[in-house]
């Protein structure tokens, strides 16, 4: 071995020690870090090494050089893409991901038993979102790679439809596909499954400050298509305003017409945690594939997401991720693995870290998180409603504030440099947008660690920031 590993592994309790007090000392004064850095490291250009350093003096090297300008992205007051933390327990999970190193595929516990983890932490998100058994699902990186992999699911079930294999055979005819206010994942996952992201055809958007999709002129078009297959991917929650699609109405739709149903819920699926937010998400249960992401509002660390499809459609997605040309890997339709069953076939134990934190919490620990970022939210969409400053775009629906200036909807440049100061200020970090051609800013709430105090701090950067631009 080694003379540096051999030395590594006989300090291994020290160097466990070195990670675990670093930890400590950025989780301890997380909400004291900067939202931003506005400087860039130098690299140095370091060489490599002939002769390692070791685990000790290279994580001092990392502390030395990098450690202080860790921004508090897991933090109460990082309010850009939507982005969780991580609970106490998810990271105890994944931790123990890294020393235990599954590569997670068969659910025969052949091997491991990494996948029956996973499998069961699926059931226990079931469970979370009130969803049937009747589902299927694993996790993926993010909701790109989750949309790519019910999407994907969703072109092999329009081809079988018209009788081509498009998994073996390519995409040899165009597909329809449906959409009012599609994620720009969902249109990224079109254009890497080949059928085009100039091919989602919008439906309209119902009137009024909204966001969610037309049912008429939804079924307008599919009564056109004439029982020609088709895909309908409906919002779980849009980004700038968290509206919902009519679940309801699409699943009355689904037994009229022939389509594949998509549900994108990356963080909207969680207000089925609620009592007073589930009729959002009122029959949903119909759909044949949702996404949701796991480093939201699951609050686990990155990367990870879920996606879900009907149990009916199993063999579709083998055909659709099956590795037929491996015989060392097995019969893809003989067993049930999730090497047959989604794009990678080379995973770390991601389901891990949202067992823990599902175990740990339970219903109630992640309706008090839910219900908490809605509360603040709406307290931020109070001020902003009663201020002169700033001016709401869109009600706040449930956890994410689309808002820009007070009298200032024809100056983006100062909605831009209002941006700009408030996030080089360090103490929040938001992103900017445009809802309905105004240029805006949106802060979206999903850490379990943000309080009421976290709300009064931000609103007075927010006052401060905006008298330094008119100031200029």
């Amino acid at each position: 071995m080694n003379t540096q590993l051999q030395q590594d592994l006989d300090n291994l309790s020290e160097i466990l020690n070195a990670a675990k007090e670093q930890s400590l000392a950025y989780l301890g004064d997380i909400h004291k870090r900067p939202t931003t850095i506005n400087q860039v490291p130098s690299l140095n250009n370091p060489t490599l090494p002939s002769q390692g350093q070791g685990a000790l003096h290279t994580i001092q090297e990392f502390e030395n050089r990098f450690q202080s300008l860790m921004v508090a992205s897991s933090g109460p007051r990082y309010w850009g893409f939507v982005t969780g933390g991580s609970t106490p327990a998810a990271i105890m999970g994944d931790w123990l991901t890294s020393v235990y190193d599954q590569n997670t595929q068969s659910t025969k516990g052949q091997g491991d038993l990494s996948a029956l983890i996973e499998s069961e932490t699926i059931n226990l998100l079931l469970q979370l979102f009130q969803l049937p058994a009747t589902y299927l699902g694993g996790f993926v990186t993010g909701a790109t790679m989750s949309n790519f992999t019910c999407l994907a699911v969703a072109r092999q079930w329009a081809g079988k439809q018209k009788g081509i294999d498009i998994a073996k055979e390519g995409v040899t005819s165009g597909i329809k596909i449906l959409s009012a206010t599609p994620h720009s994942s969902a249109i990224k996952s079109l254009a890497m499954l080949g059928l085009g992201s100039n091919h989602c055809l919008p439906v309209k958007v119902v009137n009024g400050n909204r966001e969610a999709m037309d049912i008429q002129d939804l079924e307008e078009k599919l009564r056109a298509y004439n029982g020609e297959p088709c895909i309908v991917i409906s919002s779980g929650g849009t980004v700038n305003t968290v509206d919902f699609d009519d679940m309801q109405a699409i699943a009355a739709l689904k037994k009229k017409y022939n389509f594949w149903w998509h549900v994108d819920a990356a963080f909207g699926a969680f207000a089925a945690c609620s009592p007073d937010y589930q009729h959002l998400l009122s029959g949903w249960d119909a759909a044949d594939s949702i996404t949701v992401d796991g480093h939201k509002w699951l609050n686990v660390p990155y990367d990870s997401a879920i996606f879900l499809i009907q149990e009916k459609h199993r063999h579709l997605q083998v055909e659709t991720f099956q590795n037929s040309n491996a015989p060392y890997l097995g019969d893809p339709l003989e067993n049930f693995t999730y090497l047959n069953f989604l794009p990678e076939n080379s995973r770390r134990l991601r389901a891990l870290p949202a067992w823990f934190t599902l175990m740990a919490y339970g219903k109630d620990g992640y309706q008090q998180i839910v219900e908490n970022s809605i509360n603040l939210s709406r307290q931020l969409g109070k001020r902003i409603e009663s201020s002169e400053l700033f001016e709401l775009l869109a009600p706040v629906r449930l956890n994410t504030v689309c808002f820009t200036l007070g009298r200032s909807k024809d100056q983006p440049e100062t909605v831009k440099a209002f941006l700009t100061e408030l996030n080089s200020r360090g103490k929040v970090f938001m992103t900017p947008t445009v809802y309905k051609g105004v240029s805006g800013i949106r802060a979206a709430l999903v850490n379990w660690r943000t309080t009421s105090e976290d709300i009064n701090l931000v609103w007075a950067e927010m006052e401060a920031a905006y008298l330094s631009v008119k100031a200029n």
